[in-house]
């Protein structure tokens, strides 16, 4: 009796399974125009070989016309039936790589939805890329190789009728190099799985480098980094160098036998012509079929290559798309405009934390620590989902663990002091669905307008990627800006100033309070301006909130928050 593991399917052949029956009316059609061209490709030696045999022996205009015809038909056949045979597989095949490539891309965009084994971004990225590539190959795999044996078997055919051994011999030949090849196939699909991985790891590296390239030039960090990404790209490269071994091994073991085949096919008709038992028709044919069986011979031989590489890149894309969710999301939706309450939050630094805040209140939290302050906007922003923490979040009187992610993100949206700056303009960095009711009161809040009114194309002013033309400040604010036009009925800010100047911080801090009056906003900060500006500032140190009051009230009554805020 099976076990319920054996019985489970693999996922990386799953995967194949559902790209081969999503496109199974692409590939009856492929499979027919290119089993067509194989066997008008096949008809075309045949046919000299009967021009051969008959029409040179009458010598007749009318043979001779009829023969020409006969070779324009088989030639127009094969133009037409190759063309369009290619074009329904490769649509079918780009159409495929694509829907892999925003199922991987879907997962890879919500990290809390699905346990990714630790698969960091680049990774993800060249799955979604290189790995849904050569999976959807899969749709071409099968009807080329279905046609090349409609030629193997039509050349045989055709041999065996002008000599049975002629027959057999390509039978035979073809079973033999299919086997060896088979064997060799299987070194191929390892070493290309593991070379992806490799490569994926240097493509990680690389983003992480990128990423940290500023503060790694600042303590002097570079040289180790780089020596650090230089191991890891060797590796790929002798991966690499690995596969295309490999490779090379097989296409040349695998053109040595189809030529070793051919040759034995040639030899074998020349004797038997010679000793009287074939006609010079039937030995031009066999020649030509000799030589022409080649190339679908080559392309029968390499299938099992490109099934081995689609299985090898099914698999890696299956350690994305199988992975087990962290947390099963909720049907519920929060109330809106409803206050925001933690309540007993164990999760890292954090100690039990507990604090609400009210439906249209300004809050600040002033964090000592600042591990704690990331602990906690990873909670809210659901990055660390409910089940890793204990304690409850609520929004809207739901808790969290009850709401759908989109759920939360559409109600709350909580932008964290490093956000990502995307190639585009200002105004698609800022907006970039295009919806903002409240994109001229952003940009005028987050002090942007300067960066605007600096640039002739205004808001549509191009940034590169990563903000890369920006200061850092104007990053910020940019960042700022994005988080304001959303007009989410909560919104936490994590740090949103500390790279601006003290009196752009000011009037910076007095818009947000008048922009969202009325709207729940939490601050993280230790920024006088924006802790002056709140209603209430919480303390929290250690983990937990240890003091509660206005700014200046704490100013005047606690000194540990005097020194920890001042500047």
């Amino acid at each position: 009796m099976m076990t319920t593991d054996t019985q489970r399917p693999r996922p990386g052949a799953a995967i194949l399974r559902t790209a081969l029956r999503r496109n199974i009316g692409a590939m009856i059609a492929g499979t027919v125009l290119m089993g067509l061209y194989q066997a008008a490709e096949t008809a075309f030696p045949i046919a000299l070989g009967l021009i051969v045999e008959h029409t040179m022996q009458d010598r007749s205009l009318g043979s001779l016309g009829v023969s020409i015809g006969s070779l324009a038909v088989i030639i127009t056949t094969v133009s037409l039936s190759w063309r369009f045979g290619m074009r329904v597989l490769q649509k079918a095949n780009t159409t495929e790589a694509h829907r892999w490539r925003v199922q991987v891309a879907a997962c890879g965009l919500q990290p809390v939805a699905r346990d990714v084994d630790g698969l960091k971004s680049g990774e993800i990225l060249t799955i979604a890329t290189e790995d849904a590539d050569q999976t959807a190959d899969i749709i071409e795999v099968v009807p080329l190789l279905v046609s090349s044996l409609v030629a193997v078997v039509v050349a045989a055919v055709a041999l065996s009728l002008a000599d049975l051994r002629l027959g057999l011999l390509v039978i035979v030949g073809t079973v033999g190099i299919l086997s060896i090849l088979a064997v060799m196939s299987k070194r191929i699909g390892s070493s290309t799985q593991e070379q992806q991985a490799k490569v994926a790891r240097a493509g990680a590296k690389v983003a992480d480098l990128i990423i940290g390239l500023r503060p790694l030039h600042g303590f002097g960090g570079n040289h180790a980094a780089f020596g650090s990404y230089r191991r890891v790209s060797t590796d790929a490269k002798r991966q690499a160098i690995t596969v295309a071994r490999v490779n090379g091994a097989y296409a040349g073991t695998a053109l040595a036998l189809n030529a070793v085949l051919a040759a034995a096919v040639s030899l074998t008709a020349g004797w038997l012509a010679f000793g009287g038992q074939i006609s010079i028709g039937e030995l031009v044919m066999a020649v030509g079929l000799a030589q022409f069986i080649m190339e679908p011979l080559k392309m029968f031989s390499e299938m099992p290559k490109y099934v081995m590489i689609a299985r090898a890149s099914a698999e890696r894309m299956a350690l994305v798309l199988s992975a087990p969710p962290v947390t099963v999301p909720g049907p519920e939706r929060p109330a809106p405009g409803g206050d925001l309450e933690v309540d007993g939050v164990r999760h890292g630094t954090l100690r039990g934390l507990k604090f609400t805040v009210a439906a249209g209140e300004f809050v600040a939290i002033a964090p000592y620590q600042p591990r704690a302050a990331a602990d906690l906007v990873a909670v809210l922003a659901v990055n660390a989902a409910p089940p890793a923490y204990e304690g409850v979040v609520r929004l809207g009187g739901q808790e969290l663990a009850d709401l759908s992610v989109e759920a939360v993100r559409e109600h709350m949206l909580v932008n964290p002091y490093d956000a990502e700056i995307f190639g585009g303009t200002l105004r698609t960095n800022i907006d970039p669905s295009g919806s903002s009711r409240t994109l001229p009161e952003a940009v005028e809040a987050s002090m942007l307008t300067d960066v605007v009114a600096l640039h002739r194309d205004g808001l549509d002013y191009a940034v590169r990627d990563r903000g890369a033309n920006l200061s850092g400040g104007q990053r910020q604010r940019l960042s700022l800006a994005r988080a304001l036009a959303a007009d989410t009925d909560v919104l936490v800010l994590h740090n949103p100033t500390t790279a601006v100047d003290a009196v752009t911080e000011q009037l910076i801090a007095r818009n947000i309070a008048k922009l969202r009056r009325g709207r729940t906003t939490v601050v993280i900060t230790s920024s006088p301006a924006l802790l002056d500006a709140a209603d209430r500032v919480l303390v929290l140190d250690e983990g937990v909130i240890t003091a509660e009051d206005t700014h200046r009230n704490l100013l005047a009554r606690d000194e540990e928050y005097c020194l920890a805020v001042a500047r």
